[in-house]
């Protein structure tokens, strides 16, 4: 029988406690609208949706004329399926995993490993650190989407250092006067960051807990008497303390950007970026591995002097750090999210209403196509038979193959695939 190489998936959904929660969260919706008699329960979080061979979260074929049961065991009888150049360069292993993210409350303060510091932790602590690859990331806003990203411009980091004594009190007169001191020069300036944040994150618990319920306080009154409690970072503050009371991660506001992506928008986290997620939907793409050094923000392990040894401390203001897309030239309806790593790019493909008949334009590479918004029929002759797209489906697309849509609805498609382009 003649093999079956363009297939939707089942995907794996995991039910973290930062997850949104029943129907608020995207991720139940797209499991809803891609399978009719999935259930979601009221109560319960939906906080990311795995579409990927990752042996945590290995999605299910949805075809039972293929004997394999999942992506991971298929790829591993039909590694060709992956395209030449991706099999050989990954070792026959599909090298990305695609997610949708839907955050309620923040996750941990991390950053994820370079290859070679991934090798060594997993080397010494596999318990922690699960695979020895590196985890670059990319996060593509689906709603209004919240973030912490990168060491803020060393003007705003003294600002709050002045105007907020709590802060000044677990950094240190000296550290704080050092950095002061290190402007103009960045070598220095990013020596002087380090000793500053490791200063704070290495503060004994009494004294950061002491300081920070006394910056809650002082934050709430001002608040309650009506004055502006922005140059305090007052409002995210709050939010944060809210969510984990006495912890030494709600002071990273006062180092990190606050990044806000409109939907569309998107932000790349390489190797020791130090970031955490706050608040919204997105979908993310990443290598495939789930190395992460966690610091705070976090019920999980917590590695301080990890985190603090590998940061990339370059300040640089918030802007900088929203990723650009690009135009495809070859096709209107593709922008292209293309990262400064070999292991992923996503593609948006957004058809316009007027359009009835669009082509997914084969790659060199294998692909996961996941519907957000519209209505298809899908053929392709490496189906052997018809799929029907809707908001929610999941499509595995081998390289070098290409699928015709017949769009039924009528405001077009809004889709996202993720492949690698070497």
């Amino acid at each position: 029988m003649e093999e079956v190489r363009v297939f939707p998936l089942t995907c794996a959904v995991q039910n973290y406690a930062w997850g949104k929660v029943g129907l608020d969260s995207e991720v139940a919706k797209l499991v809803v609208g891609g399978d009719p008699v999935a259930v979601v329960a009221d109560g319960k979080p939906y906080a990311e949706l795995w579409m990927g061979a990752h042996p945590k979260g290995d999605a299910q074929i949805k075809d039972n004329r293929i004997a394999q049961t999942t992506l991971g065991q298929w790829i591993a009888h039909f590694p060709a399926c992956l395209g030449s150049k991706v099999k050989d360069t990954f070792q026959g292993q599909l090298p990305f995993l695609f997610k949708v993210l839907s955050v309620k409350t923040a996750l941990s303060i991390q950053a994820h490993p370079n290859r070679e510091l991934a090798a060594r932790l997993h080397a010494q602590f596999p318990e922690h650190y699960p695979d020895n690859n590196h985890k670059p990331e990319m996060a593509i806003a689906l709603t209004r989407f919240q973030g912490l990203c990168g060491f803020r411009p060393v003007e705003e980091i003294l600002g709050f250092l002045k105007s907020v004594p709590e802060f000044h009190a677990l950094v240190g007169n000296e550290a704080a006067g050092e950095l002061l001191c290190s402007m103009g020069d960045a070598v220095h300036t990013s020596q002087v960051l380090k000793k500053c944040f490791t200063r704070m994150m290495n503060c004994e618990k009494k004294v950061f807990v002491d300081q920070l319920n006394m910056l809650v306080k002082r934050v709430t009154e001002e608040g309650a008497a009506g004055k502006d409690t922005s140059s305090s970072n007052g409002d995210m503050l709050l939010r944060l303390h809210s969510q984990y009371p006495g912890d030494i991660g709600c002071f990273s506001i006062y180092f990190l950007n606050h990044i806000v992506l409109d939907p569309g928008q998107a932000m790349f986290l390489g190797a020791n970026e130090p970031h955490a997620y706050l608040y919204g939907d997105c979908i993310e793409c990443m290598a495939c591995s789930d190395n992460t050094v966690r610091a705070g923000l976090t019920p999980k392990y917590i590695d301080v002097n990890t985190l603090c040894e590998m940061l990339n401390y370059s300040p640089a203001p918030a802007s900088s750090k929203i990723f650009p897309c690009v135009q495809d030239a070859s096709d209107p309806c593709v922008s292209l999210y293309d990262p400064p790593v070999p292991d992923f790019t996503v593609m948006r493909i957004q058809v316009p209403a007027s359009v009835k008949q669009y082509t997914v334009a084969p790659v060199d590479s294998a692909s996961i196509l996941l519907v957000i918004e519209g209505d298809a029929t899908a053929t392709s002759a490496a189906a052997l038979s018809d799929v029907t797209l809707r908001r929610g489906t999941v499509l595995f697309v081998s390289a070098n193959e290409s699928v015709s849509l017949h769009i039924t609805s009528q405001s077009g498609m809004d889709m996202f695939r993720a492949c690698c382009l070497l």
